[in-house]
């Protein structure tokens, strides 16, 4: 002890620190205020990942529509008035010019730089029976098939034949006629004379016009031009067998499988997502959070 410094033995010579009772409760007490700041932060994020989620689902909703236009009625907006009144309502929607340029290239089969798009079809399973398909185009084959995988993989599900569970069909959605003159009974013969297989009443107003998934096209010219209504949506889907549909109640896994699917969407190759999910038990919320980011 001789060698050590005076300060050093002083420490070494005091007694024990004790907290007492008061201050105690007082440092307990104190925990509150870190676990209001923790709930707070944790809304924030929720309420940011809900905008962002929002601002996703406007700006795939364009990319689809200026894609469609493009490749229906050419991509030059001066000799193509529908396109043109869909990229003003995208640029005002604050959907960046980039994603612009690539949608009206994708409607010419291309890539912006003019490479030649390929047409990919990824098949994938959420256990135990949730049937995912992926419809994409891409410049680099072997990059996406790679980013799918890894995403499937780090979302609990497998990639694994999955189109059993579905049907190809074509798909046209018209506007509906403002004066409330054109309806099913109108447009019905001309529809089925260009290839359409069934006709039905969408959401607010919409005509829905099934057909063969290479009729889509001589539908769209032969309704819209005789008619002049407006082509909101022509695909050709994979549209789920009502036999193999999995009606789901909400739970842990969900989540999962709602992170899936906005992960998959969010991919710049992926065009559209398909399942055969069907609602159980769950709030609109909770079913949005999936729904959002099917394409039926």
């Amino acid at each position: 002890m001789a060698t050590l410094g005076r300060g050093l033995r002083r420490h070494l010579r005091a007694p024990p620190v004790t907290i007492c009772s008061q201050c105690s409760l007082r440092m307990f007490a104190s925990s509150s205020v870190l676990l209001s700041g923790h709930n707070k932060w944790s809304k924030i994020r929720h309420d940011k990942a809900a905008a962002d989620a929002k601002k996703n689902a406007v700006r795939n909703q364009f990319t689809k529509t200026i894609t469609l236009y493009s490749r229906l009625y050419g991509p030059d907006p001066t000799q193509n008035p529908q396109l043109a009144t869909t990229l003003a309502a995208a640029k005002k929607a604050g959907v960046p010019k980039a994603v612009i340029e690539t949608a009206v290239a994708r409607g010419q089969g291309r890539s912006t730089e003019g490479a030649t798009l390929e047409n990919v079809t990824f098949e994938a399973i959420f256990p135990p029976s949730v049937a995912l398909i992926v419809e994409a185009e891409t410049d680099n084959r072997l990059r996406l098939l790679q980013d799918l995988n890894l995403i499937v993989k780090k979302n609990k599900a497998m990639a694994t034949a999955s189109r059993f569970y579905f049907t190809r069909l074509g798909r046209v959605v018209f506007q509906k006629d403002e004066a409330g003159e054109v309806g099913v009974d109108q447009i019905m013969d001309t529809a089925l004379e260009a290839g359409a297989e069934d006709l039905e009443d969408g959401e607010d107003g919409t005509i829905v016009a099934w057909t063969q998934p290479n009729q889509t096209t001589q539908v769209c010219e032969a309704v819209g031009g005789t008619f002049g209504l407006k082509v909101l949506s022509s695909d050709i889907i994979w549209s789920p067998n009502e036999d193999t549909k999995v009606k789901l109640d909400w739970g842990s896994e969900l989540k999962s499988l709602a992170e899936l699917l906005a992960k998959l969407q969010d991919n710049p190759d992926v065009q559209a997502v398909y399942s055969n999910i069907s609602r159980g038990n769950m709030t609109d919320e909770e079913w949005a959070s999936l729904a959002d980011n099917i394409d039926v």
